[in-house]
């Protein structure tokens, strides 16, 4: 991948640890930078476990959510931000589009992550999605000049959902993220609200791996994060 810019953006500040923590180490690892950005803290809907405290408060939910997520986010190299909109629901007022917009005009991505468009069970991920690609057609001013500072259009994928095939996810890329595989289970490992993920995304990682190593006959690849490619690639030649 090179050095380069990423941005992740989810819904809620755990989403970017299970489904996209290995790729951002490996760019990271590589002499580029990420910037992680939780639209929320899911303090509602996410954090079920901190729920079960005597006493429990939403101020205090959120200050544990941010520091764990700060800390995976240091695990795999990342700059951690949260905009604190709130979730279930998710709401995205004009006020926070401009934040979003500013915030690709700042970091000036190469390549940018976020949710699938579809999601029956969750419903601030698709909320987050178009938000998502909103704020890039925006910055970018459709990729043609304008009256205000556009950057160059960034890549956009789509990181797996937890229910792919309901979701209409269709993994075409894999990134071999065996490598930084460690750095991805200690982001986890922080995560305690939802320490029963850890699991199923380490098994999930090696599952993909099995299918990266069947597409491309690359037998080093022991654990992989599934992408899906919205935009066709403009190439010189094949």
């Amino acid at each position: 991948m090179g050095k380069k810019k990423l941005l992740v953006i989810g819904a809620h500040s755990a989403d970017f640890v299970w489904r996209a923590a290995g790729t951002i180490a490996l760019v990271t690892s590589q002499g580029g930078s990420a910037t992680v950005i939780a639209l929320s803290y899911g303090e509602r809907g996410e954090s079920g476990e901190l729920w079960k405290d005597p006493g429990q408060t939403v101020e205090n939910v959120k200050r544990i959510r941010h520091e764990q997520a700060s800390a995976a986010a240091n695990n795999v190299g990342a700059e951690f931000r949260c905009f604190d909109l709130g979730d279930y629901p998710l709401n995205i007022s004009e006020k926070d589009m401009e934040q979003m917009v500013d915030l690709f005009r700042e970091t000036e991505p190469h390549i940018v992550l976020t949710h699938t468009p579809i999601d029956p069970f969750n419903p601030d991920h698709p909320v987050a999605c178009q938000a998502v690609q909103r704020a890039r057609l925006l910055a970018s001013g459709a990729g043609v000049a304008s009256a205000f500072k556009n950057i160059i259009p960034p890549d956009l994928y789509f990181f797996e959902p937890h229910q792919p095939e309901l979701c209409e996810f269709t993994p075409n890329t894999f990134v071999d993220i065996t490598p930084v595989m460690e750095q991805k289970t200690k982001a986890m490992e922080t995560m305690q609200a939802q320490s029963y993920l850890r699991g199923y995304y380490t098994e999930l990682a090696s599952r993909r791996a099995n299918h990266a190593r069947r597409i491309s006959g690359m037998e080093e690849v022991k654990y992989a994060e599934a992408l899906q490619r919205t935009l066709p690639w403009v190439v010189k030649s094949l």
